[in-house]
């Protein structure tokens, strides 16, 4: 996949609707959260009792944490999967007919 150059996006996005440049956006960010939250999994051992005792709710929390540390980091710029994502995005968008 050939990188899409910022003139060129310019350019395309012109001829996309701005509600659709909302959901790409959108799109994109929630794309690197569940990419990020699938690194975090990994990277949270699950075999360690930790503060929390160890007991059956430690796997839910765990989830919940790693969920809610993807969606920070995501929305707070992330790791720049989202601006590669969002450019596919628009120039998809661009080039299709009207």
């Amino acid at each position: 996949m050939t990188a899409i150059t910022l003139p060129a996006l310019s350019a395309a996005a012109a001829n996309v609707p701005p509600a659709l440049h909302a959901k790409a956006k959108a799109a994109a960010q929630d794309f690197e959260s569940v990419f990020l939250n699938t690194m975090l999994q990994q990277m949270i051992p699950s075999t360690s009792d930790g503060p929390f005792g160890g007991g059956p709710g430690t796997g839910v929390w765990r989830s919940l944490l790693t969920d809610e540390y993807a969606k920070a980091f995501a929305s707070s710029g992330g790791i720049g999967i989202a601006d590669q994502v969002y450019r596919a995005l628009i120039a998809t968008q661009a080039a299709r007919p009207t």
